[in-house]
């Protein structure tokens, strides 16, 4: 009887773990099925689920313009999305099945390089924004969704990036009474998971290293025309003008910088916020530019032609001359310049005064070397060798008439024979 009662209790023990086992396994599949039902959504391109899971301002929480992002804009959770994959790892229940903890291994994009690409292109997308404007010269970082979000477009359309697989941790609860209702818990850290940890980079100010920030900067520079540039280096009156003839000029300068100029980084210096980045700069010879423009006006002033042309066309001819040189120049210079960058805590940007770095591209034709007003390009010296051509000019004159002076005289004799008969036909008529 003993033995009966022993067989009883081990029976109703088995079944009770059997059922308690049950349980936990009807729950597991449970919560399995609600986390493969929302990452399928992900993985299938679904928007909707795609902003269930990741706010579009989580991305940027410092945009400070708010916009109603477009049907295509909200699209880009559709690019950033498509090669995701999932797998689960691991599923624990707790004991009043309230609670679950999931680990699943996530396939997302290689979001740290998205990052790179978002903030250098950010970037430059700013230095392009204050060279478009003389009264806006520093870089601001767009503070527009929208702004941002076009940036992420056309990065995730124009490059094939990696993927990278990372594990992760969803917690669920269950809001059901008489029966599970599994719901997975939104976090900031499941967001940001989903993502690759795209807002833990975007996030970091050091994403971008001062070296390749003043790279980001330099290289920018020779992508932009001459009314960027003159608004950018502070060089206005040299680069943005109305006249013809100087916008030639500005034109071949901007040709000399997109040709010659270049650059390669020596040393960087940190000091907690600070950078110092010394650089080896290329750049067009400025003063081999204006030795030959100075020998060819000199040439030209000591001609009788100058002499002939007058203020305007002296004006003028010397503008010619200068864009000759310009245009011919082939030589370059190479000098070490110092860079000095400030951390704003969300990223390195240039604190360069931006008309020392024009100094330090343009040389000695930072400023124009042909004065606007006509009647102020000739100086001292360029009167004096006016006044030469002119004596020479008079001289050669003076020699051609002493050299034929019967030519004088005979001009002089008809014009005696000449007022004869005229007197005559006057006494006749009379």
């Amino acid at each position: 009887m003993k033995i009966v009662k022993n067989l009883v209790s081990l029976f109703v023990f088995i079944l009770a773990v059997v059922c308690l086992g049950g349980c936990s396994h009807l729950d597991k599949t449970d919560v399995k099925t609600v986390i493969s039902t929302e990452l399928n959504l992900l993985k299938n391109l679904d928007p909707d689920t795609a902003q269930k899971y990741v706010s579009y301002k989580e991305l940027f929480p410092d945009a400070t313009k708010e916009t109603t992002l477009s049907r295509e804009i909200k699209e880009v959770f559709s690019l950033f999305f498509q090669n995701f994959d999932y797998q689960i790892l691991d599923i624990d229940v707790d004991e009043n099945n309230k609670e679950a903890v999931a680990k699943v291994k996530l396939t997302t994009i290689d979001a740290e390089t998205l990052a790179s690409d978002y903030t250098k292109a950010s970037l430059k997308a700013a230095v392009l924004k204050a060279a478009g404007s003389v009264s806006d010269d520093t870089e601001q970082t767009t503070d527009s969704l929208e702004d941002r979000y076009v940036i992420l477009d056309d990065l995730l359309k124009q490059n094939q990036y990696e993927t990278v697989e990372k594990e992760c941790t969803l917690t669920l609860t269950n809001k059901g009474t008489s029966k599970p209702e599994w719901e997975i818990v939104r976090t900031h850290s499941l967001e940001n998971d989903l993502v690759g940890g795209l807002m833990t980079y975007l996030s970091d100010s050091d994403l971008i290293p001062p070296e390749e920030t003043l790279s980001i900067y330099l290289d920018t520079l020779k992508t932009m025309d001459s009314t960027q540039m003159g608004n950018y280096l502070g060089l206005e009156s040299l680069l943005n003008t109305s006249d013809s003839a100087k916008n030639s000029i500005a034109s071949a300068l901007v040709e000399q910088v997109h040709k010659c100029l270049d650059y390669q980084i020596t040393s960087c210096d940190i000091q907690s916020y600070n950078a110092i980045v010394t650089a080896e700069v290329t750049t067009f010879d400025s003063a081999s530019i204006l030795s030959d423009y100075q020998n060819s006006r000199d040439a030209y002033l000591s001609s009788v032609d100058a002499v002939i042309d007058g203020s305007s066309k002296r004006y003028e001819h010397s503008l010619e001359l200068l864009l000759d040189s310009i245009n011919n120049n082939t030589s370059t210079v190479t000098s070490s310049v110092t860079f000095h960058l400030f951390n704003d805590g969300v990223s390195w940007k240039l604190l360069e005064n931006s008309e020392a770095l024009g100094n330090a591209i343009f040389g000695t034709l930072s400023t124009t070397p042909v004065p606007a007003d006509p009647d102020s390009a000739i100086e001292d010296d360029d009167a004096e060798q006016l006044t030469i051509a002119s004596d020479n000019a008079a001289t050669d004159s003076e020699e051609t008439d002493i050299e034929n002076p019967d030519d004088d005289i005979d001009a002089s004799d008809n014009a005696d024979e000449d007022n004869i008969d005229e007197e005559s036909d006057e006494s006749y008529y009379e």
